[in-house]
């Protein structure tokens, strides 16, 4: 929606909207943990598990629904150009808890070798000593040595590629779930999308329309006299 990014949580079980947010800020990164923590408020749980697309992966912010308690899914996206230029990328190589380092493609220990930071989060470099006269260089990497980047918490976001190995169709049921709702209400708005100006004008527009539609989803859950009456309680 032009000038605005809009944010929806859905309910799996009723695919009703139970949180939303619009924001004027144009990617999703760094909303994950917000928009899961209002979702789990919303819903009166301790826990929650979160389907999102890639757009919304960002460590730290992965990190942080880890520590409330939110289980997330959300797949990473393929920015390395390894793999399409036929080369080994970060996946090929085996992480060894024990030893603190990485086993790469050829067998060769990546050790250890300093400590960096970057944007805020603290990154630690691995690289094997046996580089320059390995066999494999060509397939893995065109600079004298193959360095290994290692994020502090790593062990997050390997948790969280685990989880989306062992859940495959979890893409494919946060899309039939989410965008049904949201292309109701961009279908709703017309073409023109937002009607007010300003953020605070725009977010009370947006909370109409998700009220409006969690009336017209909830009357065809348990019917209109069903909710009439749970209304009165």
């Amino acid at each position: 929606m032009v000038g605005y990014n809009v944010q929806t949580a859905v309910d799996l079980k009723n695919h009703m909207i139970v949180a939303h947010d619009v924001v004027n800020v144009g990617h999703d990164r760094s909303q994950l943990a917000t928009m899961a923590e209002m979702a789990r408020d919303a819903i009166g749980q301790k826990k929650l598990t979160a389907l999102t697309d890639r757009g919304y992966y960002r460590s730290d912010e992965i990190l942080r629904c880890e520590q409330e308690g939110i289980k997330t899914f959300v797949p990473k996206p393929l920015t390395s150009n390894s793999k399409a230029d036929g080369r080994f990328d970060k996946r090929d190589f085996v992480y060894i808890e024990s030893e603190d380092e990485y086993r790469c493609p050829a067998g060769e220990r990546a050790i250890w070798r300093f400590t960096t930071i970057e944007a805020g989060l603290k990154i630690h470099k691995y690289w094997p000593s046996a580089c320059p006269s390995c066999k494999l260089k060509p397939q893995c990497t065109p600079s004298p040595y193959r360095r290994v980047t290692r994020w502090e918490h790593e062990k997050v976001l390997e948790d969280l590629q685990r989880r989306l190995d062992q859940n495959p169709d979890a893409a494919r049921l946060r899309r039939q779930t989410v965008e049904h709702p949201f292309g109701t209400l961009k279908f709703w708005m017309g073409s023109a999308h937002f009607l007010m100006k300003t953020l605070p004008r725009v977010r009370t527009e947006m909370s109409l329309h998700v009220l409006a539609y969690n009336l017209k989803r909830a009357t065809s859950i348990p019917g209109t006299q069903a909710l009439l009456e749970a209304m009165r309680t």
